[in-house]
C-alpha cells in the first residue's frame, strides 16, 4: 500500500505535468500514475505468496481499471498518452 505522502508526491508530479494544478488528483493521468505505483508495489507480495488468490483479484481489478483509463486518454489524446507510458514505463 503506498502512503499518504508518497499519494501526495506522486500527484503534485503528475498533476503539475499532465493536470491543471500539482493538487489534480482527478486527472486520468495521475490516476494511472497512482494505480501504477500500486500495482509495482503489490509485486514483491505476490512473488512471495503466491496462492493469495484474493489478492490477486484485487491485482487484476487494479490492472483492468488501469487499462480502460489508458484506452480512454489514448482515445482522447493521442501526445499525452505517449508522453505517459514513457514516462511510467509501460511499454518496452
Amino acid at each position: 500500500m503506498i502512503s499518504l505522502e508518497e499519494s501526495k508526491k506522486i500527484t503534485a508530479e503528475f498533476g503539475k505535468e499532465f493536470g491543471s494544478s500539482d493538487k489534480d488528483s482527478g486527472c486520468t493521468a495521475v490516476q494511472v500514475a497512482l494505480i501504477t505505483t500500486r500495482i509495482n508495489n503489490l509485486a514483491p507480495h505476490f512473488a512471495a505468496h503466491k496462492h493469495d488468490y484474493s489478492g490477486n483479484r484485487g491485482l487484476l481489478k487494479l490492472i483492468g481499471q488501469r487499462k480502460r483509463l489508458l484506452a480512454y486518454i489514448a482515445r482522447t489524446d493521442a501526445t499525452k498518452y505517449q508522453s505517459l507510458i514513457k514516462k511510467l514505463g509501460l511499454r518496452k
